[in-house]
């Protein structure tokens, strides 16, 4: 699940390296558990977290946080005060609706400017910016409340072997549908690897100039995929993604080209380098 909509707002966030767009894309993400095992345990997970018990240790948690003691102790720490604030919040089943929807991501902004791009990831426990630079060519994650930054593939262990390619097959569907007043083609890529295979489906048009495609296909996760599979044509404005476990979509809601500020594409210079996870 957490590899599925990884993948697919990494996909995004690289989708606005290269081009000459400068502007606001906003997208609604809707993500499924479909695994009736995998429910199962999230939702006694959720269960638990709700039980009396564990409410009452939150709550004990967070008026320690308000001790003078403990107050200093976290703003000498802001990276530790951060994931503290992001447990609790987990905890709590914070977010919209809170349950298992309150665990999952609702939306993606994207803002692009000369070839740099700024992704915040709304919804879900914990909240996500993740800025590319195009002059250093690399992928920061931002911690606004912790203010921290860490560069994105950066933490893996060394000498990581390299892994087989998988086997990719596109295929053009005479399927049509009309996005955001835009004309869409469907895609279906099946990716086979290890003998599993997970069909991804895209929904491209070709009535958007600004967007370069082919240079997003050069564009590669740290894995070696392509973003964008050759035999794709246009801009993907719609993509699903299947597996076993859950399914995910992402659909952009609104495309907005406008003047963006230079400031929005830096990292602060008061924010502190930190290890990644990712």
């Amino acid at each position: 699940m957490k590899k599925s909509i990884i993948f697919l707002f990494m996909l995004m966030t690289l989708a606005c390296m290269s081009q000459t767009f400068e502007g606001t894309v906003k997208f609604s993400m809707k993500a499924e558990i479909t695994d009736p095992k995998m429910k199962e345990q999230v939702e006694k997970g959720m269960q638990q977290l709700n039980d009396p018990a564990t409410q009452a240790k939150m709550k004990e948690m967070q008026e320690k946080m308000n001790d003078p003691q403990m107050k200093a102790m976290m703003e000498a720490n802001p990276q530790m005060k951060a994931q503290i604030e992001n447990a609790l919040k987990m905890a709590q089943g914070g977010g919209a609706g809170g349950g298992m929807a309150s665990m999952m991501p609702t939306g993606m902004i994207f803002k692009t400017k000369g070839g740099n791009a700024l992704t915040v990831v709304e919804g879900g426990p914990m909240p996500m910016e993740m800025l590319y630079l195009k002059e250093k060519d690399k992928m920061f994650r931002l911690d606004r409340k912790g203010k921290t930054y860490s560069e994105m593939g950066a933490g893996g262990p060394p000498n990581m072997p390299q892994q087989v390619k998988p086997e990719v097959k596109v295929t053009k569907t005479n399927e049509k549908a009309t996005i955001l007043k835009y004309t869409c083609t469907k895609y279906i890529a099946s990716v086979t690897e290890k003998g599993k295979t997970v069909n991804q489906i895209y929904w491209t048009t070709t009535e958007i100039k600004d967007f370069d495609m082919k240079s997003l296909m050069k564009q590669r996760m740290g894995r070696g995929e392509p973003m964008i599979y050759e035999g794709i044509e246009g801009v993907p404005l719609k993509m699903e993604m299947s597996t076993p476990e859950a399914k995910v979509i992402i659909e952009v809601t609104e495309i907005k080209r406008e003047t963006l500020k230079a400031s929005d594409f830096s990292i602060p210079t008061d924010y502190k380098l930190t290890q990644g996870m990712f």
